[in-house]
Parts: C-alpha cells; sequence; structure tokens
C-alpha cells in the first residue's frame, strides 16, 4: 500500500529550491501563453534569421547517408579542427583540438562544465552584473558562492580592475567575463582588459570567457581574453554557433583551454551527455566552412537596428548608453519612477511591447530594461512607436 505524498519539497535539495526560475524565461513564457497576437516581443536573445540554407541543406544530407551515430565525446575530429583554425584565424588563439578543445550542448553546457569541474564547496565565483542569467544559478548549483561586481552605465558596465580588486577574497577561484555582454551589449577592448588580466594573475584566479557575441562585435574586432600575455592557460574560453550563425535551436558550442581543465570536463560530459547530437555538428561545420557571408550579412543587418533603436529611445527621452557589441540596447526606466519589472509588466499589458526587466540581470540592473532588436526593422519601428506613447502616458500620470 503506498502513501500519498502532498508535496515533494522535502526530497529537493535546498540549493535548487532557493534558486528563482528565469526570469527571461518568465517574460517569454507570458508572451507565448497570451492570446493576443499583436504582442511584439523584444524579450528573448534570438536572431530572427533562420539558419541558412545550406547550413541546413548538410545536416539533412547527412540524415540521408544515415549519419545518426555517437561521435567521439569531445566532438567530431574535423569540427574541432574546423574550430581551431577558426579561433587561430579570427581572434589569435592557437588551441589542439584533440586535447584542449570538447563541442557541446550549447555555450551554456559548457560553461556548466566548466564550473563543476572547479567549484569547491565555498569558492567564490566573481561575476560583473549585469550579466547572462545562468552564471550565478549554475554557480550555486555547485556549491560555490556568486560574489556580484556592480558595473555601471558611466563606465559602458565595462569591468574595471578597480572593482574587481575591491571583491577578491582568499576564497576567490574563478572570474567569469562577458563580452559582448548580455544584456548591456558593452564591449572590452584589449586596454582595458589589461589591468584585469594582471589581477587574475595576481591573485592566481582562472577565468571562463564566455564570448559568444564575438563576431557581433560592430566597431572594432573582437579581443578573445585569451589572447591577452599570459591567459590563455588560465582562461576558458567558451562560445557556440547560436548568435552569430543564426543556430539557437541547434545548441550547438564548445570550450576551449588548458588540457587539464579540458579533461577533466570530458569525464562529465562523458557521464552526463555522452556527445553533442551529431546532425548538429555536421550543421556547425558547414557553417564553420561556407557560412561567414551569411554570418556578415547577419552582423551588418543587426548593426543597422542597433543604430536604429539607440537613436529611437533617446528621442523618446529615455538615455540608452551605446552597445558595441551583441543585439540588445539597455534603456534606463528611472526618470519614470517604476521598478524595471513593474514598468516591464505595464509596457507589456498596455503597449503589448515586450522586453525583460534589468534586475533580472543582477546588480546595476534595475532601473534598466534589455530589449533585443534581432528582430526586424518594421517590428522594432513599431515597438518604439508604442514605447513612446506609453512613455508620454507615464510623464501625462506623473
Amino acid at each position: 500500500m503506498t502513501s500519498k505524498l502532498d508535496s515533494m519539497e522535502r526530497y529537493l535539495t535546498p540549493r535548487v529550491r532557493a534558486i528563482p526560475p528565469s526570469g527571461i524565461r518568465r517574460f517569454f513564457d507570458l508572451v507565448s501563453a497570451s492570446k493576443d497576437a499583436g504582442i511584439i516581443s523584444l524579450g528573448v536573445g534570438e536572431p530572427d534569421f533562420v539558419t541558412p540554407w545550406h547550413v541546413r541543406e548538410a545536416c539533412v544530407y547527412s540524415l540521408e547517408r544515415g549519419k545518426t551515430q555517437y561521435t567521439s565525446n569531445a566532438g567530431m575530429p574535423e569540427l574541432r579542427e574546423a574550430i581551431g583554425e577558426y579561433l587561430y584565424e579570427r581572434f589569435h588563439v592557437a588551441y589542439d583540438p584533440a586535447h584542449e578543445m570538447i563541442v557541446t550542448v550549447g555555450g551554456s553546457e559548457a560553461i556548466d562544465l566548466a564550473l563543476r569541474a572547479l567549484i569547491n564547496p565555498g569558492d567564490e565565483i566573481l561575476i560583473p552584473e549585469p550579466c547572462y542569467v545562468s552564471y550565478s544559478p549554475i554557480t550555486t548549483i555547485g556549491g560555490g558562492v556568486a560574489v556580484g561586481i556592480e558595473t555601471f552605465a558611466k563606465d559602458g558596465f565595462k569591468l574595471t580592475a578597480e572593482s574587481l580588486k575591491a571583491k577578491i577574497t582568499p576564497q576567490s577561484k574563478v572570474l567569469i567575463l562577458c563580452y559582448p555582454n548580455n544584456p548591456t551589449g558593452s564591449v572590452m577592448t584589449y586596454e582595458e582588459m589589461l589591468p584585469i588580466a594582471k589581477l587574475v594573475e595576481e591573485h592566481d584566479l582562472l577565468v571562463i570567457s564566455d564570448e559568444i557575441y564575438a563576431e557581433l562585435s560592430y566597431d572594432r574586432n573582437h579581443c578573445s581574453f585569451a589572447s591577452l600575455p599570459g591567459m590563455k592557460d588560465r582562461t576558458l574560453l567558451v562560445s557556440g554557433f547560436s548568435k552569430a550563425f543564426a543556430m539557437t535551436g541547434w545548441r550547438m558550442g564548445y570550450i576551449c583551454g588548458h588540457r587539464e581543465l579540458i579533461a577533466a570536463m570530458l569525464k562529465i560530459h562523458q557521464y552526463t551527455v555522452m556527445c553533442a547530437p551529431i546532425m548538429g555538428q555536421v550543421a556547425a561545420l558547414e557553417a564553420l566552412k561556407n557560412g561567414m557571408e551569411e554570418k556578415d550579412r547577419m552582423m551588418e543587418s543587426y548593426n543597422q537596428r542597433r543604430r536604429l533603436v539607440v537613436k529611437g529611445f533617446r528621442d523618446i527621452g529615455m538615455a540608452c548608453h551605446e552597445p558595441q557589441g551583441a543585439f540588445y540596447a539597455f534603456p534606463s526606466i528611472e526618470s519614470t519612477g517604476l521598478t524595471s519589472e513593474e514598468f516591464a509588466f505595464r509596457l507589456l499589458n498596455d503597449a503589448k511591447v515586450a522586453a525583460v526587466p534589468g534586475h533580472v540581470f543582477g546588480m546595476g540592473g534595475e532601473g534598466f530594461l534589455r530589449c533585443s532588436y534581432a528582430t526586424s526593422i518594421n517590428q522594432l519601428l513599431e515597438a518604439l512607436e508604442r514605447i513612446g506613447k506609453f512613455m508620454a502616458k507615464l510623464s501625462q500620470v506623473g
């Protein structure tokens, strides 16, 4: 005879119970659940482009030939070779494809692998914020302590050596960097990263550098943190195909770094996912071989939208720093007197525009709104018009 269980909460680890659901997905789900077809979503960071046809065709052709097997745990050798060539040619970092690289199920798995392999209970993980919403929860799940480092609009939302140094303690182990940044679009130059690298070396830190938006750097070429003097062995470089190649649903990423760190991560990868799907790996290989022209065209389209959106927000009267990478604007809503969450909910209900409140991205995010411009220009123009009318009504009420 079985007894009825009223709640399963007592079976769950407190670490997981304490983690809130993703703030990004919350607003995405609100839009998905709505029956209002007129909502314009600037919420989820997903390209509106479809994966180029020749990339999809390569996958279809491989399926027709019966390529449905497991690959090497670390990924297809030819894909790892192509990733290595790409990183060297584009960002001047050299990795041994056989021992310093793993093809992962998206960049998110790569970050999870890195933190699980590195964290001992109580280790502090330094995280500049605002930032991608997953870093802190994954740290907590791994038994680490997430230490936020606030960045500010006056500094272009860039990490400064002074703010980093103030947060370093004897328990500090890993610094997570994400430039170009989600949600702010900020970019750090070689010169701006040098003092960060000096502190990393002085305090014997490792760095997880999330460079998923590397190809979406508009005003200058992306500088990989691993390319700085002495930083290659201290850096785990994370990237993938989702953003630049319009391949979000394929879930194809990779991580590169010192062979001893990669070997440890590979053990976790072996026991959890075995390998990334072969179909996605075939598509990723085609993207690297023959997809650069489409990538450049998509980037130029994002750049055009970036200029339109930033000007649009400023014309409305919303202060908005110039994003130099990724495909997000991060306008200020502080003048309204509303919290980010209040503003986002009212914008959705009253103006039918969905955006993500800045507070979900951590310290420094309150008072801002993340708006993705990875959607059509017509949609962006309509969204800006609606936001302008919404702001005008708020000022009248005020």
